[in-house]
């Protein structure tokens, strides 16, 4: 496996490439960088070749001012492929990185062999309208207030998440302290939540996209704790081929938590 730079749509993003045969590209959520694949990486190594990016802002990729609604970071992902001369992959998102490449999926279909997304939400579509917002969306959403008030604080923060999202169970002691370094400093947390600041524009995109098209790649909507089945009931309406899969007694952490059940619904089909 390497770690490079690639310059692509006017950043420089930070990606972790390996294995070779038909690509994936994986992109992650938040408070994650592309080491959330680590337990899935070698597995999906052994017959693909394997492209896992930090997002725009996160991880080591550029800390950008603007540009984190979900339109944005697919233009990103659709520019990593060409700057690695991939012409099509099966693209996976989980949170954060589910809704750009719904859009990525919905925009540019012939550069997407499969969609898989996970424990994500996408906007305001219909569907899943049980679901409440957890309490830290309207929290990152304030512009300058979650970035001043945790710094210093990021590791007990950070901690609450990655112990939540795995049911109690927890990390490797070395994924969690990349991760709490990755997200250390104000300008590193601004970037973050710069995430959250853009959804209002992000569920606009996702509202437009779906209103004058459908989802036609063959797509895989994977649930656990908490999203469980909203994201199915929301691609439901607007995918012509959808697969859906429920984890059970696995947390929002999927790649971390339960590796053993995602490894079979990612190399299948």
């Amino acid at each position: 496996m390497r770690e490079q730079r690639v310059t692509a749509n006017g950043i420089e993003i930070n990606v972790a490439v390996t294995g070779h045969g038909p690509a994936f590209l994986l992109l992650h959520g938040f408070p994650h960088t592309w080491r959330l694949w680590t337990a899935v990486l070698p597995h999906l190594a052994r017959g693909h070749r394997v492209i896992a990016p930090d997002l725009r802002g996160l991880g080591a990729t550029t800390r950008a001012g603007d540009g984190y609604d979900a339109g944005t970071l697919a233009a990103d992902a659709e520019a990593l492929l060409d700057a690695l001369d991939e012409p099509a992959a099966t693209v996976v998102g989980i949170d954060a990185g589910a809704p750009p490449a719904f859009l990525l999926a919905m925009r540019r279909p012939e550069r997407v062999r499969r969609l898989v997304l996970m424990e994500s939400l996408l906007g305001g579509l219909p569907g899943a309208e049980e679901f409440r917002p957890p309490w830290w969306f309207g929290f990152h959403a304030v512009p300058g207030l979650a970035e001043t008030v945790l710094a210093g604080h990021e590791a007990e923060y950070l901690g609450w998440f990655l112990d939540a999202g795995t049911r109690g169970r927890g990390v490797p002691p070395a994924i969690r302290r990349h991760f709490t370094e990755a997200y250390t400093g104000q300008e590193a947390l601004r970037c973050a939540f710069g995430h959250y600041r853009a959804m209002p524009e992000s569920a606009a995109q996702l509202a437009a996209a779906t209103a004058t098209g459908r989802l036609t790649v063959p797509t895989v909507a994977i649930g656990a704790h908490p999203v469980g089945n909203a994201l199915a009931h929301q691609l439901r309406p607007v995918a012509d081929d959808l697969t859906t899969h429920l984890i059970e007694d696995c947390g929002h952490i999927i790649p971390l938590d339960r590796p053993d059940a995602l490894l079979p619904l990612l190399a299948a089909g």
